[in-house]
């Protein structure tokens, strides 16, 4: 399900009835939670959270052009997605969210590297993902960001 939306509250406006107040709940819960510097966009046709030019000119590797992107929210054909980009590059920030899901949601964790989904939006757990979102900084996150890339 892509989305052509030129700002966030117009990606939830064209959202099916079924998804809108979840995204919108998952994107309030994210832009409460997350620590100052981070800054809210449509990239990649999803609502992002990005690390702006003004705190790192590099840009996102594959395309300087591009802010360096840390939280996406999307709604799929079949789930809504969160994409958390600490979690794919820090395995202990994986570990602790993967070992902390259960304890808020009695349903199985439904993962990618750094997506993770939401089939059943009654069972979002909202005070998981303000926690996950208050635990790195945009200066965390281009720390780990450079370490990753430059490895190769």
């Amino acid at each position: 399900m892509t989305i052509d939306a030129k700002t966030p509250n117009e990606y939830i406006e064209k959202l099916p009835v079924e998804r809108k107040e979840a995204v919108a709940k998952i994107r309030d819960t994210i832009k409460n939670n997350l620590p100052k510097g981070f800054e809210e966009c449509i990239n990649y046709k999803m609502i992002g959270f990005v690390v702006p030019h003004s705190m790192y000119p590099n840009g996102y590797h594959c395309d300087p052009k591009l802010p360096l992107p840390f939280i996406n929210i999307a709604s799929q054909k079949n789930f809504v997605a969160l994409y958390h980009m600490g979690i794919y590059a820090n395995k202990a920030l994986l570990d602790w969210f993967v070992d902390e899901y259960p304890e808020h949601v009695s349903t199985k964790l439904d993962m990618g590297k750094s997506c993770i989904r939401f089939k059943n939006m009654n069972k979002i757990p909202y005070a998981l993902i303000a926690e996950l979102c208050q635990k790195m900084t945009p200066k965390q996150w281009i720390a780990l960001y450079e370490k990753n890339t430059n490895k190769s």
